[in-house]
């Protein structure tokens, strides 16, 4: 929690000043290719996160071979998704504009990425404030250098390789952790063909889901890039940004339940499905005081940080905000799905998204720009987080819970009134 809370403070005091100094076209391109990356970067994900850490618990005797065979895994997709953002920059930019120059540069942040297998480590011996310092050490250098670069009046090539420079940073912050807290070294990690495959086995359903949200959470900014501009990414990233801020906060309180819903689950049905309710309810009444307490000040807020070059942003903040209330009812069926052992849903649900998002994209954007983006936004989350579950009988009560939540404002007063 307090390195989400630095990296967003951080993140946020940064963006304000990025996107001041340089304005919405250039701050646009930076965050056009950093949404891009992170879209092939996802070829990288291999599924692997939960899946290594459940595995060097449960089998330590061959924690080497698991996370070496990882780092290997890993490795091998962080290279083909930057390979691919490398072909997607010869064939759709100009290799002597500045987005094809910035993109290479802002890309090569994922060939630092593998080495987040040492946080998986971390995880399974209980040990994540080793990450959490890697990751904040990383972030507030990589800010300093930032407000540096600004103060001397750096070109908009700087703040790509800071970019780049703060995935470095953190990958050997976690290498020199690892070292303190084992007295071993990474390169006694050992890999396995035959363990890889055993992985990928295992890992292919959630490794495909990451992939389709990665796709419906980033694509927005591409495709305004390619129909509008980078003018509009620019604007539409400040309010994204602001919007998405939020997002740590329902997965934070549903980690604190988690174990309690896994007890109930196997001991008591009907109390597990009331826990269920409730957390429902209490994450969608959260989740809709911040989209109205967002809407109503959308417009000061952005003026008072970023100034009038974003005032346009104001608008699509409003309607961006309001998909908060599907992804923070997400992150409680994403549990639901874990405890259910349910994962292909994760993957229906998320490929849905992705593709309801592409498609209302291209039916919205070139007529309404940001805006458009913003309801594709907010429309396709609804579909993949709550609609599509309607359609199976096992997901079909939480489509009923998730619809008693978004009627609570009228049920809990009423509920109080006949106990009047």
């Amino acid at each position: 929690m307090g390195e989400r809370l630095i990296t967003i403070g951080t993140g946020f005091l940064t963006t304000v000043l990025l996107a001041r100094y340089l304005g919405p076209e250039q701050f646009g391109i930076l965050s056009y290719a950093i949404s891009l990356t992170a879209i092939f970067a996802s070829a990288g994900h291999m599924g692997l996160a939960g899946l290594v850490v459940r595995e060097v618990v449960k089998f330590p005797a061959t924690k080497l071979e698991t996370l070496g065979t990882s780092l290997l895994l890993k490795a091998a997709g962080m290279a083909a998704g930057f390979i691919l953002i490398a072909g997607y920059a010869l064939i759709f930019e100009n290799s002597s504009s500045l987005e094809f120059w910035i993109l290479l540069v802002v890309s090569s942040a994922v060939l630092f990425q593998p080495f987040d297998v040492i946080d998986y480590w971390f995880q399974a011996q209980v040990q994540a404030k080793h990450t959490a310092i890697a990751r904040s050490c990383a972030t507030l250098l990589s800010a300093a250098l930032k407000v540096a670069l600004v103060a001397t009046g750096a070109g908009l090539m700087y703040f790509a390789f800071a970019h780049m420079i703060q995935a470095a940073l953190g990958a050997v912050f976690l290498i020199v952790l690892y070292r303190y807290a084992t007295r071993h070294s990474i390169l006694e990690w050992k890999a396995s063909l035959t363990r890889a495959g055993e992985l990928l086995k295992q890992g292919w359903i959630i490794y495909l889901g990451s992939i389709f949200a990665v796709i419906y959470i980033k694509i927005d900014q591409v495709m305004l890039k390619w129909l509008v501009g980078a003018e509009e990414v620019g604007v539409y990233s400040v309010a994204a940004q602001l919007s998405e801020a939020w997002y740590f906060v329902p997965t934070a309180i549903v980690a604190s339940f988690f174990p309690k819903l896994i007890e109930l689950h196997a001991a008591n049905n009907k109390l597990f499905n009331d826990r269920l309710q409730q957390i429902f309810d209490f994450l969608f009444i959260l989740a809709l005081a911040v989209s109205i307490a967002v809407s109503l000040i959308a417009q000061p807020l952005i003026s008072a940080f970023f100034g009038d070059s974003y005032i346009e942003a104001a608008p699509i903040l409003s309607i961006h905000i309001w998909a908060g209330i599907f992804i923070f009812m997400r992150a409680l069926f994403s549990r639901w799905i874990l405890i259910e052992n349910a994962l292909m849903f994760s993957l229906i649900t998320q490929g849905l998204g992705a593709l309801a998002n592409i498609l209302l994209n291209l039916l919205l954007i070139p007529k309404y720009g940001g805006e458009g983006a913003a309801v594709a936004t907010l429309l396709s989350y609804s579909i993949a987080s709550y609609g599509a579950l309607f359609f199976h009988k096992k997901t079909r009560p939480i489509f009923y819970m998730m619809t008693k939540s978004i009627l609570s404002p009228l049920r809990y007063p009423l509920a109080y009134a006949r106990r009047k």
